[in-house]
């Protein structure tokens, strides 16, 4: 599950308790209201953070629930195209504050924030499909083409299953800082998101020009032809 708090024009989603997070329904509908929530809340100037509790930011899709089932992996595959399309239609600005390891569908959730800032002294950054026997799903691939610039890096992710570290991460341009802690990167994303609020920027306006700047990653979250297909490979 996951708590909301706001903090003046601050809302930090929290992925709560010291599991692994692994996304499945009940976690990804929980942070589906949440984020319906920090909509109805927001005011002109607001800022996102997500982090999580324990050693994982999350550690991927709920393969155990979702394996005797095919169509349970096109329901969690859903549900996160969903919550990553409510991330990049918010109007504010969005930090993702990783304080531990994030792999495949916890990656994309991950990356799916404007910022992301992570802890140096525990976790890592994972795309372990390759090393599982999985085909990436295609819409994945296009969230890391949109947020990740350097071609190097992306193959790094997609193509050798690096589990990069947060200070290999900065050099490769995945995410935007590394920091000693948790308790730091937290602290760093709320200096960051206080930062973006003094902007006073029209929130509705960044979201227009966000759907501009990732326009083809959008199309392709928003795109379920593949689905059925990836969900037999």
């Amino acid at each position: 599950m996951c708590s909301l708090e706001k903090n003046g024009n601050i809302f930090i989603l929290t992925l709560t308790g010291d599991g692994e997070h692994r996304l499945n329904p009940t976690l990804l509908n929980s942070i589906k209201s949440a984020l319906h929530r920090v909509r109805q809340q927001a005011t002109t100037s607001s800022a996102l953070i997500t982090t999580a509790h324990g050693k994982f930011f999350s550690n991927g899709y709920d393969i155990d629930w979702a394996q005797s089932f095919p169509d349970r992996l096109i329901l969690i595959d859903d549900l996160l195209r969903s919550v990553v399309s409510d991330l990049l239609s918010l109007p504010m600005p969005t930090i993702s504050a990783v304080t531990g390891h994030a792999s495949a569908a916890g990656y994309i959730l991950a990356l799916a924030h404007d910022y992301v800032l992570m802890r140096s002294d525990r976790g890592f950054l994972y795309m372990s499909e390759i090393d599982i026997n999985r085909v990436i799903p295609a819409w994945f691939v296009a969230v890391v083409e949109g947020k990740v610039g350097d071609a190097a890096a992306r193959r790094r992710i997609v193509m050798q299953a690096g589990k990069v570290t947060a200070k290999e991460a900065v050099r490769l341009g995945i995410i935007d800082s590394a920091h000693d802690s948790a308790e730091e990167t937290v602290k760093a994303a709320v200096g960051l998101g206080g930062d973006l609020v003094k902007r006073g920027w029209d929130g509705h306006v960044y979201a227009e020009n966000r759907k501009r700047f990732l326009s083809r990653a959008i199309r392709a979250v928003e795109d379920t032809s593949e689905r059925n297909i990836e969900s037999k490979l």
